[in-house]
């Protein structure tokens, strides 16, 4: 099958936004909701699940929605620090000063394949602000209907801020770390002879002085969100977002020979030869949608989005110890191979387009909720040859001067990916309490790649089908059960290295995970709850295991791993309190493997119990103050694949006080925080990353005040 170049993307959008102008005028009752965003109400669904225009407490699918009040109140700069509001996502190698990695229910997310911006693919592979996003929506569970491959723990979204109804001038300063100072503003609205047109405005800039050494650094947002309601029946929306940001990353310690050594000073950062550059990302991103209602009962939406990425990747990088053969770890005796790794100008152009429709049908007494869509996306990523030179020993005390090597002596990989999608939802209402939901996506895969010296051209093409089927049950008014099983699909390459892979750049067939979920969500009053427990069952390969066998290995399945867990979920506002927190529990073994040592054993950095809290109490004493508290508990890890060294469990604390008041007229909100209230030094994960065994320490206490102004 053909798959649509970019540029034959947009035409095709385009020309169905034309013939179908027509519509406008002829549409009947018209039931689009308009499109407008209330910086201080939080959607009640999440467009991640595949059906975004029911309550997300009537879907039975397990998710978390992090809206912008959540965002702000945590300071949260970074994907990695939304972790702190759900048990079921953790961190996997998030280095200060690079792009987040994700776990969630204990798997690594794909950073190509598992995130949406708007519902469109993007890569991750990049440093993603928050500052303009409305929302953050976390899918926990495979992934199959709503997308077409991807990992099996789950989907993230970035929702963009969009036009308020109401005037909007919000101006918001911070200083944290050493010193950092953030400056934003948000404005919103609307205008013309009947408020027609809708603006939303984010501009934010950021000096980084963090507390860990040798990690000063800037960044830049610029972005616009615009709407025009043509008519009460057909809308356009149009954003764009520039961001730039330019830091050194932390490079993250690792066992010493066969020890755990104690929890390091978290300000040290190994990344601090004198020739150490910082990393630069940036990154311009839009989309442009049309929505028009048919009429009362249907609708149909046209979307086209473009990410184009520019990173220069930098690094003195840490890694293995040649001098005890041990290349997976750091030496015995606190010292470690430095090298000098440089790739820049690295390019990645992702463009989408997408084709939805939404409707209504009766057969008899039954409803049926239906969506059928076509997606389509091209991938295409450039890069220059590499600089990866071994240029000395350094050591953990991060005292080692060692020579640079910018040398380009390596090849990178160029990349080019086609995909069709083709999908189809149905939400068959029995009766009131009774509804079955089946959805299904069919993906036309055409991947490539060639190195940057022209050697080693690979490509495959595939199909792969995707099914979901579930069934939910309202057993009493706000008290809803419901079963699923589904499945999502992987597609993997063998690396194109010869020198260590029998069967480099050969394309494995296609992974295959299976997911079964019984849940319950309950609504009470001020009480919002949902229990789950799931089972998901994902083929492994021995990729990572081959980049330390020192010779050529082949690239295939070994065996599977198996995560079954119990996740419960809550909050709870009542007077002064506001209460919610979370508990995931996961069993999680390997199985199948060829290297029986590692069968019956947890996969590395996933912990066997993740608890979070947060409280607010409102002191009635000092109308608009609130003190605020929350914990963070993660349980025992196993560091290496075989079980012989844990990561011990830790827990955080952190604090806040929110004073709301007027000053001169002006509604003004007061944050003074403080993470890691008691300093603690701990392993906060242990990630097994290319091949490498790596600790990243928890951050220190840090002081954080912020100070938002409504005009």
């Amino acid at each position: 099958m053909h798959t649509p170049r970019p540029t034959s993307i947009a035409l095709a959008v385009a020309a169905a936004l034309l013939s179908m102008t027509g519509a406008v005028a002829h549409a009947q009752e018209a039931t689009l909701a308009p499109v407008t965003v209330d910086a201080r109400s939080t959607p009640p669904q999440a467009d991640i699940s595949g059906f975004g225009d029911l309550p997300l407490k009537d879907v039975p699918i397990s998710a978390t929605v992090i809206d912008n009040r959540q965002l702000q109140a945590s300071g949260a700069r970074r994907l990695a620090d939304l972790t702190q509001f759900d048990p079921s996502v953790t961190d996997a190698y998030n280095s200060a000063g690079y792009w987040d990695y994700l776990t969630v229910r204990g798997f690594v997310l794909d950073n190509r394949f598992n995130y949406r911006r708007e519902g469109l693919p993007i890569s991750a592979e990049t440093a993603i602000p928050l500052d303009n996003k409305e929302r953050v929506e976390i899918l926990r569970g495979t992934s199959g209907i709503q997308a077409g491959t991807s990992a099996p723990g789950g989907l993230v979204n970035y929702v963009v801020k969009r036009p308020t109804e109401q005037d909007l001038r919000e101006v918001r300063t911070e200083v944290s770390g050493r010193g950092s100072v953030l400056g934003a503003v948000d404005l919103g609205g609307r205008f013309g002879e009947d408020r027609q047109f809708g603006y939303r405005i984010n501009v934010a800039t950021e000096d980084l002085k963090p507390r860990t050494f040798a990690l000063d650094g800037e960044r830049h947002l610029f972005s616009l969100a615009t709407d025009w309601r043509i008519t009460r029946d057909s809308v356009i929306e149009a954003e764009i977002e520039y961001s730039k940001k330019t830091q050194p990353s932390q490079n993250g310690f690792s066992l010493l020979g066969n020890t755990l050594p104690a929890p390091v000073d978290p300000r040290i950062n190994l990344n601090n030869q004198p020739w150490s550059q910082p990393s630069v990302f940036e990154g311009l991103t839009g989309t442009l949608r049309f929505t028009q209602a048919i009429n009362a009962d249907w609708r149909w939406s046209a979307q086209v989005g473009q990410q184009r990425l520019k990173s220069d990747d930098r690094l003195a990088y840490a890694f293995g110890c040649g001098a005890e053969g041990n290349y997976d770890r750091y030496c015995s005796d606190g010292t470690y191979d430095v090298y000098d790794f440089r790739s820049d100008d690295e390019r990645r152009t992702q463009t989408a387009g997408n084709l939805s429709l939404k409707g209504n049908v009766m057969t008899g007494s039954v409803r049926h909720e239906l969506t059928m869509g076509i997606m389509a996306s091209r991938v295409r990523n450039r890069f220059q040859d590499q600089a990866y030179n071994y240029v000395g020993t350094g050591n953990v005390w991060g005292t080692a001067i060692v020579p640079a090597d910018p040398t380009l002596t390596d090849a990178n990989t160029n990349r080019d990916e086609r995909s069709t999608e083709l999908s189809l939802q149905d939400a068959i209402r029995w009766n009131d309490r009774f509804t079955t939901w089946l959805g299904v996506r069919h993906t036309r895969l055409d991947r490539d790649s060639v190195r940057t010296d022209g050697s080693r051209p690979t490509g495959y093409k595939d199909g792969l089908t995707t099914p979901w089927v579930a069934v939910s049950y309202a057993l009493q008014p706000g008290l809803m059960a419901y079963a699923s099983w589904g499945e999502g699909v992987e597609s993997q390459v063998v690396p194109n290295k010869v020198s260590q892979y029998s069967n480099a750049g050969e394309a494995l067939p296609a992974l295959t995970s299976r997911q079964r979920e019984l849940g319950l969500k309950g609504t009470s009053g001020a009480l919002n709850w949902q229990a789950a427990l799931f089972d998901i069952s994902r083929p492994v390969t021995n990729i990572d295991s081959c980049n330390n066998t020192g010779a050529s290995c082949t690239g295939q399945y070994d065996g599977k791993a198996e995560h079954r867990g119990l996740e419960l979920n809550g909050d709870w506002t009542q007077g002064p309190w506001r209460l919610a927190g979370g508990l995931t529990l996961i069993d999680a073994k390997r199985s199948g493997s060829g290297d029986t040592a590692i069968n019956g054993q947890r996969p590395t950095n996933v912990p066997r119990q993740v608890l979070r809290a947060q409280a607010a109490y409102r002191i009635a004493t000092i109308p608009g103050l609130e003190l605020q508290g929350q914990m963070s508990h993660e349980g025992r890890r196993n560091v290496l694949p075989d079980g012989s060294i844990t990561l011990p469990a830790w827990t955080r604390f952190d604090a806040a006080l929110r004073y709301d008041t007027k000053i001169s007229g002006v509604a003004t909100r007061w944050t003074f925080g403080i993470e890691n209230l008691a300093d603690k030094r701990y392993w906060k994960e242990s990630p097994y990353q290319y091949g490498h065994v790596y600790l990243f320490p928890g951050a220190p206490r840090t002081l954080r005040l912020a100070v938002t102004a409504a005009l």
